[in-house]
């Protein structure tokens, strides 16, 4: 919900193993609900609206589409009466390759849901997209969410047991569609060092 979901590290691909799917996903779901949106201005508001008109319906093109072609709404998917451009948070599942919502960024509050039969299945959603920026593993076994971080999902950040977020610390950016170099840390630093060869003979 980090402004509004226009966040690039955002979460909004969730893969659930089968054991906790319905589990999780009643209580995503509950939680969602709670968030309200409206005037950042308004105490009682906790999202507020997309930066523009064109990029709110957009969006919901976006959801449209994938609904058209099978997606379940949970939760919101509509636009609401008044001008700004305010999309109430939502939730999607029955997601699959081909949809807007499995291939594109929805890049506002939008959540979709996955289930996934096995860990094997989860990684491999997971790294079924065009992007790599950050990816997140949430486990209880954490030497297990360590070996899926390091050599099971294909991003530039993957945290165990957090959420992904930029530390001026640690080395950022990402891979595939999701750019190449990184930001930050000494790594970050050395991206603008012109580094100079010289051999001789």
């Amino acid at each position: 919900m980090l402004n509004a979901g226009q966040s690039c590290i955002g979460a909004k691909r969730f893969i659930i193993v089968d054991s906790v799917y319905e589990a999780f996903k009643t209580e995503f779901v509950r939680l969602m609900s709670e968030a309200k949106f409206g005037d950042p201005l308004d105490p009682q508001s906790t999202i507020g609206p997309l930066a523009r008109t064109d990029l709110r319906d957009e969006l919901h093109q976006q959801v449209v589409k994938s609904v058209e072609m099978g997606a379940t709404i949970l939760l919101g998917g509509y636009i609401p009466e008044g001008g700004a451009p305010f999309y109430p948070p939502t939730v999607l599942e029955n997601v699959v390759a081909g949809m807007p919502a499995y291939h594109e960024e929805l890049f506002g509050p939008i959540a979709v849901l996955f289930r996934a039969n096995s860990e094997e299945e989860a990684i491999r959603i997971a790294n079924d997209t065009v992007f790599g920026l950050g990816a997140g593993v949430f486990t209880s076994n954490i030497e297990k969410g360590k070996e899926l971080a390091e050599k099971g999902l294909e991003a530039g950040c993957v945290f165990v047991n957090d959420f992904v977020k930029s530390d001026p610390r640690l080395p950022f950016g990402g891979i595939k569609e999701s750019g190449y170099g990184r930001e930050l840390s000494v790594v970050g630093i050395r991206e603008f060092v012109n580094i100079k060869t010289v051999v001789v003979k």
